[in-house]
């Protein structure tokens, strides 16, 4: 057990790049063919929106909210949501950090990756639910330690630096994340990622900005020509080795073995990445040709706006889809209806119906 805050090493590192090369060339081979699949995707926000909102699911699971990807997209289809439950607030923190994550691929366009971005997308990421208290936006001001619920100082499995070293540990941290020193950048964003987690910077929320950083990078480095590659999941599936190997690197120094690990979760999930996002474009194919039989020029309109809000009722989708004429919209969405394309989510309720789009729910729910 740690008695002291940790004395973080700044950046950069040594590395033995031998022990890397294989898990390297793998995860750059996985991530070029994903980004083949995005180039080649007719329409990116296809895939991008219902994407993000999964990894917004994933990444706010791994700090104990239990929304579920359904109860988002359902949530955010109803337009009454003044009933404050408990459910509510979890699935109000996975919309702030898909707002958060879509902020900072915005800022991109004219920021790098630096302390005022990472600042705005806590703030973002804690402006309502559980952290709205914890200074959103600002670093933290006292000293902070990680153990199990309820453990004392004593009895803490890390200790991160005081916080008169977050300022000097930060700076050294931008400065990394926006050079070319490092030989790989795969290997650069592990590094990066152990050294935010380490820092712990704000009181509340480090976990989800750091996994949020870890996808910026890859795109604002022109790894990715879109946003859609996401390791919560990973980091979900293995949370226990993954706090493991963060350790590792804090006791030990065992750089290697922690690269090892994100690589693979990198390889891993773009592998299936690039399996979901086939599998929706043969999806949307295989409709397309479908509503071939639905004799209006709307059909493709409408077929596009279910698969980015695959759960909708119709005052939520209707502004999405440029139907102008009321009764043609639902004539349109009753055809699709017919068609064995969409299903109400509640066929005994006669207001507000709930729409579900379930073959893109289910290939989500994978």
């Amino acid at each position: 057990m740690p008695t002291k805050p940790h004395n973080l090493n700044k950046l950069p590192v040594k590395i033995d790049y031998d022990q890397l090369i294989g898990k390297i060339t793998e995860a750059h081979r996985a991530i070029a063919s994903l980004d083949s699949l995005l180039n080649a995707l007719p329409n990116p926000t296809l895939l991008g929106r219902t994407m993000q909102t999964k990894e917004a699911v994933e990444s706010s699971r791994i700090e104990g909210t239990e929304a579920t990807i359904n109860e988002v997209l359902e949530y955010e289809a109803i337009a009454d949501k003044k009933e404050d439950t408990t459910k509510k607030k979890d699935i109000n923190e996975v919309l702030n950090y898909r707002q958060a994550l879509n902020l900072g691929i915005k800022s991109l366009e004219t920021l790098p990756i630096s302390e005022n971005l990472i600042k705005k997308l806590h703030a973002t990421l804690l402006k309502s639910g559980r952290g709205a208290n914890k200074a959103p936006g600002e670093f933290r001001k006292v000293q902070v330690y990680i153990g199990r619920p309820g453990a004392s100082i004593t009895e803490a499995s890390y200790i991160p630096p005081t916080a008169n070293e977050i300022i000097p540990l930060f700076s050294n941290l931008e400065k990394y994340l926006n050079s070319n020193e490092e030989k790989d950048k795969l290997v650069q964003i592990a590094i990066a990622h152990y050294q935010f987690e380490a820092i712990h910077p704000f009181l509340d929320g480090n976990g989800r900005v750091g996994r949020l950083i870890i996808s910026l990078f890859l795109y604002e480095k022109k790894l990715l020509s879109h946003p859609f590659l996401y390791l919560s999941e990973f980091f979900e599936e293995h949370r226990q080795y993954y706090y493991e190997l963060l350790r590792g690197v804090s006791e030990k120094q065992d750089w290697i073995s922690w690269i090892k690990f994100f690589l693979e979760a990198l390889s891993t999930q773009a592998k299936k990445a690039e399996s979901t996002g086939k599998e929706i474009l043969k999806l949307h194919t295989s409709y397309k040709e479908k509503i071939t039989e639905i004799n209006s020029i709307y059909a493709n309109n409408l077929l596009d706006a279910i698969f980015i809000r695959p759960i909708f009722t119709t005052a939520s989708l209707r502004k999405y889809v440029k139907i102008k004429n009321t009764q043609t919209f639902f004539s349109l969405i009753t055809k699709f209806v017919n068609a064995g394309i969409l299903k109400e989510a509640n066929p005994k309720k006669q207001r507000n119906k709930v729409y579900v789009f379930p073959e893109l729910i289910k290939l989500l729910n994978k």
